[in-house]
């Protein structure tokens, strides 16, 4: 990591949160340097002739790109005529803030968005101050004392913000620094993230070979019969998912006590079921009597599979959870006579091949019912061979899964440093007025 240098002289800025800037920087609300745009208009008494860019070319908080303009709630939208900053009033902290720069069309956005121009400051740098940790998080501060429904961030909330301002000159020399260090991380990151695709490609191929083909290379073929799966081993059996597991379709949420036996049980939605990875959030809880969590409860071994959201989704449960059910967002499969893990590779073929998209109908709201499911034809080889499949892809995957992990951990670190960069560049810790990044 580079090491720069600080400014030579700095004072207190009397803000809990920033303490000290350096000693010529301006201390100063945002309102005072940027102009909050009220352009409200209705977009059916604009002439017809006109082109209204719902999406447009911007700069986001990951780089440079088409960002799109038109996800709100009502009808009403702003006209954007000068180039500006604009942020989400929904849920601020996952917001994407970004700069929208119209062209000669007439550009509108949602009335969802705050747009800000800059009045006595330099257009980008607003962009990185606003997009820096701190803002994040004084935004994120904002919503916290309201419900999750209606967490959204105001005008007067950012305008009212102190900060601290370098000159003109200096905020575009810091600017430009910003945009080509964050540009290069980006690039990086881009590099990685497409390293994670050809991994993941990898992956499915191996996991498609073993569990449609099997191990021996010379054993004779058939037709499976089954669209998504192809040709088979011949002397693997072609029977439904019901045939050889049992499938338990998770509770309805309760969130109020029902008898006086009902107790409060940690439960596991579509969301908790990651391909791979179960997480359990113990906050998350409903109302069941002793029966239903019996009947829905959870142990090593089992299964789980989306019923809604991505279908088809499923990963193992690794380990002993202790007393937590499903929701009946989420099925629960446990073996009859067969491997829960063979079946959950056999999902991870067909969600590549998206027969869960067709089977399920995903133009409308899909879902994996218990009969669908149950009804899925699959191939059964032999117990002992879907073992050996399963042993084999265990040994061939870990180490694939070990550098998917490094990658990941590399990605999140590069973004650490990102927001960091940006944090230290807004705030003072770093002089970047003689910087020469082309020395670097």
């Amino acid at each position: 990591m580079i090491k720069y240098k600080s400014y030579e002289d700095y004072k207190e800025t009397g803000i809990t949160w920033l303490t000290m800037v350096p000693k010529h920087w301006e201390i100063l609300r945002t309102d005072s340097v940027t102009v909050y745009i009220r352009n409200q208009i209705n977009p059916d008494e604009i002439k017809s002739e006109f082109v209204f860019h719902y999406s447009i070319p911007a700069v986001q908080e990951t780089g440079t790109g088409q960002y799109d303009l038109t996800e709100e709630v009502g009808s009403a939208k702003q006209l954007i005529t000068k180039k500006s900053v604009l942020i989400s009033k929904l849920n601020p902290r996952k917001a994407t803030i970004c700069i929208a720069e119209p062209k000669d069309e007439i550009t509108i956005c949602s009335s969802e968005f705050i747009a800000m121009e800059a009045k006595k400051c330099d257009l980008k740098y607003l962009f990185y101050l606003m997009n820096s940790e701190m803002n994040r998080q004084r935004l994120d501060a904002k919503v916290q004392s309201v419900t999750r429904s209606h967490q959204r961030v105001y005008p007067s909330d950012i305008y009212r913000f102190w900060t601290a301002l370098p000159s003109t000159t200096e905020q575009q020399a810091i600017a430009s620094f910003l945009d080509r260090e964050t540009a290069r991380i980006d690039a990086l990151i881009q590099k990685k993230e497409r390293m994670i695709e050809l991994l993941k490609e990898k992956r499915i191929a191996l996991i498609t070979q073993a569990v449609t083909k099997g191990l021996d290379p010379n054993v004779s073929s058939k037709d499976s019969g089954i669209e998504w799966l192809g040709e088979v081993p011949e002397h693997w059996e072609i029977a439904k998912v019901g045939n050889g597991f049992s499938i338990q379709l998770g509770k309805m949420l309760q969130p109020e006590q029902d008898k006086e036996t009902d107790v409060l049980v940690p439960y596991l939605k579509a969301i908790s079921v990651q391909w791979d990875k179960v997480s359990v959030n113990e906050e998350t809880q409903m109302w069941a009597s002793p029966d239903e969590i019996e009947k829905y409860g959870v142990r090593k071994g089992d299964l789980l599979v989306c019923e809604g959201g991505e279908v088809g989704r499923a990963s193992m449960l690794t380990d002993d959870i202790g007393m937590v059910i499903i929701q009946n967002a989420l099925h629960r499969v446990r073996s009859k006579t067969n491997s829960t893990v063979f079946l959950k590779y056999l999902l991870q073929v067909a969600a590549n091949q998206l027969w869960f998209d067709i089977l399920c109908n995903k133009a409308t709201i899909s879902h994996f019912t218990r009969d669908k499911f149950s009804e899925l034809m699959i191939p059964y080889p032999p117990l002992m061979e879907q073992n050996a499949i399963v042993q084999h892809l265990t040994d061939k995957l870990r180490d694939t899964q070990l550098l998917l992990d490094r990658i990941t951990d590399s990605i999140t670190l590069l973004r650490e440093y990102r927001a960091s960069l940006i944090h230290h560049a807004v705030t003072g810790k770093i002089d970047l007025r003689d910087y020469d990044v082309q020395a670097q």
